[in-house]
């Protein structure tokens, strides 16, 4: 089974502001589903498209399963069947030898920008940027769908 192993990470906007990333691409998350127990989404990042399908959280992994798609039938997906949807710029940004995807959150998120990294095992060792502040990767507010039902602005 697939799974993803994520750390999430509020960030220093001041000292972010000098990170040059090595690329940037604009997202658009929708919600098909948007539970505790699992989440489906529709992603359009760029010219690229996915269905991702992600179970219940047990500390920093949960099982992924995520399949390219047309970008004509990702929106059609949205348009029919999400209400709930995030927008942002994601940056990508590598230290140290691993990729942080950095969050720049859009419309009613905006202001909130967050990290993140992706990890082989949960306790697999990394440094963290200077710009990289307080550990959220447990708090349930900052995960995208949660984002997408109660917005930045609403806290």
């Amino acid at each position: 089974m697939p799974l993803e192993i994520e750390h999430k990470y509020l960030i220093n906007q001041e000292k972010w502001q000098h990170v040059i990333p090595e690329r940037t691409v604009e997202m658009a998350q929708a919600y098909m589903v948007s539970e505790s127990e699992k989440t489906i989404r529709i992603r359009i990042a760029g010219e690229q498209a996915y269905l991702t399908i992600k179970g219940k959280s047990k500390g920093a992994t949960r099982a992924e399963f995520e399949y390219e798609i047309p970008k004509n039938e990702a929106q059609e997906l949205i348009d029919q069947f999400c209400s709930e949807i995030v927008k942002k710029r994601r940056h990508f940004v590598v230290f140290n030898g691993k990729t942080w995807e950095i969050d720049e959150f859009l419309d009613k998120n905006q202001g909130l920008i967050v990290a993140e990294i992706e990890l082989d095992a949960e306790d697999e060792f990394y440094e963290k940027p200077e710009w990289v502040t307080k550990d959220v990767t447990h708090d349930y507010r900052y995960t995208n769908s949660q984002l997408a039902k109660v917005p930045y602005c609403d806290w």
